[in-house]
């Protein structure tokens, strides 16, 4: 059964959960939280959904060439703050609308055969390694809970968290009721360390961009994987170890899928195909200056 843990939940903020009787010393708790795009996954899974959503008629032609060539600028230089703002904004406006289960199907129909090619070996073992450690792992992405969740479940993930979007009567309204982005992934992951007792400066984090420094701070091990040029200057800063990850391979090859695995999620929106255009957009502007 998928738990559902949002930023604003009581559960989450710990209000519910009951005082230890025992006297005894507990286990420190510990967990991974790791990147979704560019850190386990090769490609933005954001932009990889295009082709199915303009075959049901959710998006246009042109919709979809912008995002083969936004996915090629993502690759080459990722999005800073101002373009992930451009991009949240495109989005709320396009996906109002949108029916909520179509979206739903397309994804859960065509998710492997988009996604199971795109997670790094590298990463993949990695993760192999941190379950085997007793870590829990956790996957945090400003993508949305349609794309998240289904994929943290394939890796063995204990949680997810993603963006929430409004939906009222079935449908997408437009309005972003939670980001998990910057401080939002940060507010997210402390409220699921107090109420999965997690011990923060005991976990690791693992990210490729600037725009996740907040959750690398958040842990006492981060560790940056491929990272943009800003996120790469930190690292050398603060004495942070770095990463490549480079061999994408199959991931029913590399981790055989969890039977009944609990993912637990923030109630979001998968939007994938729709950062494609935003991204275009942001940085033909940007390159037309």
């Amino acid at each position: 059964m998928l738990g559902v843990v949002t930023a604003t939940d009581p559960a989450a903020a710990g209000g519910s959960i009951p005082p230890s009787k025992s006297k005894s010393p507990q286990p420190v708790r510990t967990a991974a939280f790791f990147d979704l795009d560019k850190t386990v996954i090769a490609k933005s899974s954001t932009l990889a959904f295009s082709k199915p959503f303009f075959d049901q008629g959710l998006i246009n032609r042109r919709a979809v060439l912008k995002s083969t060539y936004a996915q090629f600028l993502f690759l080459m230089s990722g999005a800073d703050h101002d373009q992930m703002d451009r991009m949240r904004n495109y989005i709320t406006n396009m996906c109002a609308g949108w029916d909520v289960e179509q979206v739903k199907s397309i994804v859960g129909e065509t998710l492997h055969d988009i996604v199971d090619p795109l997670v790094f070996a590298e990463a993949a073992n990695l993760i192999a390694d941190h379950k085997l450690c007793g870590r829990d792992i956790v996957v945090v992405s400003a993508s949305g809970e349609e794309i998240v969740a289904p994929i943290a479940k394939a890796l063995g993930a204990t949680h997810a968290m993603a963006t929430r979007m409004v939906v009222e009567d079935g449908k997408y309204t437009g309005e972003v009721a939670y980001y998990c982005y910057g401080e939002g992934k940060v507010e997210a992951i402390r409220e699921l360390a107090v109420r999965e007792g997690y011990a923060l400066e005991h976990c690791y984090a693992y990210s490729d961009s600037i725009t996740d420094l907040p959750m690398l701070e958040a842990v006492g091990h981060p560790t940056v994987v491929n990272p943009d040029r800003g996120l790469r200057k930190e690292a050398v800063a603060r004495g942070w170890p770095t990463v490549t990850f480079s061999r994408p391979v199959p991931l029913r090859d590399r981790i055989p899928a969890p039977s009944g695995a609990a993912v637990a999620t923030t109630a979001a929106v998968g939007l994938s195909a729709l950062f494609a255009g935003a991204l275009t957009y942001s940085q033909l502007r940007r390159f037309a200056l």
